[in-house]
């Protein structure tokens, strides 16, 4: 890990310090994935207003490990039990994830004019940290990645409680289901969620893509799925690794003129609405193949947020395993499958640039 210097500690002070107040006011008005999108949203209008902000770039790869752990604690072994009956809808979660990028990828070429590897991994319909992850190892532009899928999530959350319960309220305040206490994790469940960072070495030795993501979540799932442990990283510790990511990247907005941030916003409606339409398609699909109602299958089949759309579940009474276990399965889908194919569609220009030293 490299040392800030000592004349940008006060600028990664700062922002930090403006992160923290974005995540805070963003969790008292229950905006999805707060301490991700709040520090986001206020060191983006920092860095364009030019506030002397620098995110803290060193504490990067422990973050994104962390987020691995987290998304790997997400399976569970009543998922493998209750698996065979949602075969129909997890084997065409894979079909969806290609139509929905299929049809976001030139609508992201050929309209907003990005570059290849920045429509590509605009367009997949993953998690916002893993796209923007996986995205930049790709040669894509962050930037762009992120403000387009931090766009979608947001639409998505709020859009379909409104399509199911026009005239009920959805409480979207609880989010205590998704996170434990520091002291609610035994010593030995912490010194296991630890050991799944060595994850990260077997995943660069594999040329794994995404290694410091992919490597210490495939660990975490292991060790879920194997009934191990079934504890999930507090949520304090959640929350401060999404912080620090979401200032890292709304620092990244440095010197982007405005004009330019708000075309990517709108060029986001453009894709939701295309994956919002292509969810509805393949939820009518799974509920009249699978014999699922169809409220299960259009959570499950979202373009949103695992924790959020599971929230929403929740609020609205559908079946939550269901919608978490198709959120995970798609989060993997695009995480593994989504570079891989990209490499074959690009060729020689998938070449990833070098790493961040």
């Amino acid at each position: 890990m490299t040392l800030p210097s000592l004349d940008s500690l006060p600028k990664i002070a700062l922002a930090l310090g403006l992160g923290a107040a974005g995540g805070f006011v963003a969790d008292k008005l229950t905006i999805p994935l707060p301490w991700m999108l709040g520090p986001m949203i206020v060191c983006t209008i920092a860095s364009v207003f030019g506030a002397p902000v620098k995110g803290p770039m060193p504490l990067r790869p422990l973050m994104v490990t962390v987020l691995g752990v987290m998304l790997g604690s997400g399976f569970t072994p009543e998922m493998l039990d209750r698996a065979g009956q949602w075969a129909i809808s997890l084997s065409l979660l894979a079909v969806y994830v290609a139509v929905g990028g299929a049809c976001c990828y030139p609508f992201f070429r050929r309209i907003a004019g990005y570059d290849r590897p920045t429509a590509y991994f605009a367009a997949m319909p993953g998690g916002l940290n893993e796209m923007m992850i996986v995205g930049k190892e790709m040669g894509g532009d962050e930037r762009r990645i992120v403000l387009t899928h931090a766009s979608r999530v947001l639409l998505t959350v709020l859009t379909i409680p409104v399509l199911f319960r026009l005239t009920s309220e959805i409480d979207m305040t609880d989010r205590s289901r998704f996170g434990v206490g520091l002291g609610d994790v035994a010593l030995q469940d912490y010194v296991l969620l630890g050991l799944c960072t060595l994850g990260l070495p077997i995943a660069k030795k594999l040329k794994i893509p995404a290694p410091m993501l992919v490597g210490p979540m495939i660990a975490s799932a292991t060790l879920h799925l194997s009934g191990v442990t079934s504890a999930q990283p507090p949520m304090l510790i959640v929350n401060t690794a999404q912080w620090v990511m979401g200032t890292i990247i709304g620092c990244r907005f440095a010197g982007t003129a405005r004009a330019e941030v708000l075309r990517v916003i709108l060029m986001s409606v453009g894709s939701t609405a295309i994956l919002l339409a292509v969810t509805g398609a393949f939820a009518l699909i799974v509920h009249v193949a699978g014999d699922i109602p169809v409220e299960s299958a259009v959570l499950a089949y979202a373009p949103g947020g695992l924790a959020e759309m599971s929230l929403v579940a929740l609020a609205l009474g559908v079946d939550v395993a269901f919608v978490a276990t198709h959120h995970v399965v798609r989060i993997i889908y695009v995480v593994i499958a989504a570079p891989l194919a990209y490499r074959k569609f690009a060729g020689d220009s998938a070449q990833p640039p070098p790493p961040d030293g």
